[in-house]
């Protein structure tokens, strides 16, 4: 672990040393080196701005697609719930009107029930 820490500020410090003594033998006077040094970095700074701003769009443009996305699968998703739903309500309905026919009729074939008698209570 050591080493590696020495050799890493060992690389740092020959690339510093070498930036250096490279400006100081540099054909170019002092003045006009910083300003390309500048315009050199206004051109990074420039890039990476239009880096950013492409990636911060196409990143806005994949959060819309996947919102749009979500919420289509989703509509989907409930539109076919809310049809199993009515499905499930409709033969359940169907089921009980079976069962208060049978009730009916169990009712009306029972012995000893009589016209003038009260019906019992229906069992559902």
């Amino acid at each position: 672990m050591a080493n590696t820490g020495n050799t890493l500020l060992a690389l740092i410090t020959g690339a510093a040393i070498g930036a250096g003594i490279g400006l100081l033998y540099a054909p170019d006077t002092g003045e006009n080196t910083r300003k390309k040094l500048k315009k050199d970095a206004q051109d990074a700074q420039d890039k990476l701005n239009k880096r950013y701003q492409e990636t911060s769009s196409n990143l806005s443009d994949r959060a819309k697609k996947a919102r749009v996305d979500f919420e289509k699968r989703l509509e989907e998703t409930l539109s076919s719930a809310s049809h199993k739903a009515d499905d499930i309500l409709a033969a359940m309905e169907t089921k009980l009107e079976e069962l208060r026919k049978q009730n009916a009729k169990l009712q009306k074939d029972k012995p000893g029930n009589t016209s003038g008698n009260k019906p019992d209570k229906a069992v559902v």
